[in-house]
């Protein structure tokens, strides 16, 4: 599969922004999809993921009760809807997938997603 990223961008600080990540490819709905972020010099963190239906949810605990992830299977795409964003959320942003079970968990580790997408830019100015 692949997968395009996109809907970064500048925006203040309280701010809201929406990201979508379309996927190309079959299957879809086998997949678990996670977001990831990077900021400049630091090492990449998991943000939120969902399970191949998007009945199971996982955020990290710095994003929590703000971002909101969720997928539409016939679109083929994931979102990540991010408010009251603040500056330390600055990064770029990753969509990744991972070949699942349907009932597998929703992991935060990196090392379990197969595929990525090519990161969009999220700017957020204090």
């Amino acid at each position: 599969v692949q997968l395009q990223a996109s809907g970064g961008g500048l925006v203040q600080t309280g701010g809201s922004l929406k990201l979508s990540c379309v996927a190309s490819g079959r299957s879809f709905d086998r997949y678990n999809m996670g977001w990831f972020r990077q900021a400049l010099g630091k090492e990449r963190e998991f943000v939120a993921g969902l399970s191949r239906s998007g009945g199971r949810t996982a955020y990290a605990d710095s994003v929590k009760g703000r971002f909101v992830i969720s997928r539409d299977n016939d679109k083929k795409t994931v979102y990540l809807q991010m408010n009251s964003l603040k500056p330390e959320d600055t990064a770029v942003y990753y969509c990744a997938a991972d070949w699942a079970i349907s009932s597998a968990p929703v992991y935060d580790s990196s090392a379990q997603y197969d595929y990525w997408g090519q990161g969009t830019q999220v700017t957020v100015s204090s």
